[in-house]
């Protein structure tokens, strides 16, 4: 139970130019807290449509906290971490929707499991359709099942499918590597314990590597069936103005950057050459074996793994092969 005015949970939402499905995330949040006490923090990374006064208008109960740059997700939550007075720290993306008792099954699994030191739930799209909730950390043999297709051809199969645990029961709890930070709940005073998000993280891997030191501290971290939660993914990404969703796009540049970090600060200076080398050389062949072809598809192909040459390069450069992380915003 609750210490007299400690609520049980803070759930800290990052907005980034997602104002009409943070309206939705924040009311759902109230149709579904089910008993639980609860404070609401936003973190507003500066959006140009109107979120933050959105909130401030319509929901004078939450907490806001207004940043004039974009913050990433990390650093967001680490300033909400700040200045929250919960037993529990939630995470919830804005265009994230709990499912009818999701908030009080999660206090209940945290409570009856005094080792947990992160929980997460199932992820679904609004047609319940099923998205990775319970995930291996990343490794170059990972890395390469997945860039490969050989996860996404055999799921079934215990070794291609390990990255994203396709071969698993959905429905099974189980203890694992880390889950999504799209909806998580963390035991504050584990937290408090090994410290929060690491900020050279601007976005991708910031939660990987938070499971990672939780589990290193001697905690679980553990993925719940029963808490079900509806994610509708790449909303803010849709927002980054003159961007497309490709490999050419900024957010791929973001996604080699934090894996060089990573790599580097938990397999050391090999690890992040490795997975800069694997990438770089996977794309080679892939370019080499659809030059010759006819095509527009193999044409396309070719044009998009010089893309992604490039963009290692590039982000290589950047990270000097993952010791340093670039000014933010990235």
């Amino acid at each position: 139970m609750s210490a007299p005015n400690v609520p049980d949970a803070s759930v800290v939402i990052v907005s980034f130019n997602t104002r009409d499905m943070l309206r939705e995330c924040i009311l759902t949040l109230q149709r579904e807290a089910d008993g639980v006490t609860y404070e609401t923090i936003v973190i507003d990374n500066a959006s140009r449509d109107g979120s933050a006064d959105m909130v401030e208008a319509e929901f004078p109960e939450v907490r806001l906290i207004r940043s004039k740059i974009n913050l990433g997700f990390g650093c967001a939550n680490n300033r909400a971490f700040e200045i929250a007075r919960g037993r529990y720290l939630v995470l919830l993306n804005s265009d994230a929707f709990l499912r009818p008792g999701a908030l009080r099954l999660s206090i209940q699994h945290m409570d009856a499991n005094p080792r947990a030191g992160l929980g997460g739930g199932r992820l679904v799209g609004r047609d319940d359709s099923w998205q990775p909730s319970a995930r291996m950390f990343p490794s170059p043999l990972n890395n390469l099942l997945m860039m490969s297709g050989l996860a996404a051809k055999f799921p079934n199969s215990r070794l291609l499918g390990r990255m994203d645990r396709t071969w698993a029961d959905p429905l099974a709890p189980a203890q694992v590597d880390w889950v999504p930070g799209a909806y998580s709940i963390i035991r504050r005073s584990v937290l408090d314990r090994i410290g929060f998000f690491d900020e050279r993280f601007f976005f991708y891997c910031e939660e990987v590597d938070l499971c990672r030191r939780i589990k290193a501290a001697g905690s679980e971290v553990w993925y719940w069936p029963d808490i079900e939660v509806v994610h509708l993914g790449g909303e803010s990404a849709k927002t980054v103005k003159n961007q497309r969703i490709s490999p050419s796009s900024q957010l791929e540049l973001w996604r080699m950057r934090s894996g060089l970090l990573y790599f580097r600060k938990h397999h050391g200076a090999y690890g992040a050459w490795s997975t800069m080398l694997l990438e770089s050389w996977w794309h080679r062949l892939r370019a080499r074996r659809n030059s010759g072809s006819s095509s527009v598809e193999g044409d396309a192909k070719v044009a998009d793994s010089k893309i992604v040459i490039a963009t290692m390069k590039q982000a290589w450069a950047d990270t000097q092969g993952g010791k340093v992380s670039p000014a933010r915003p990235w």
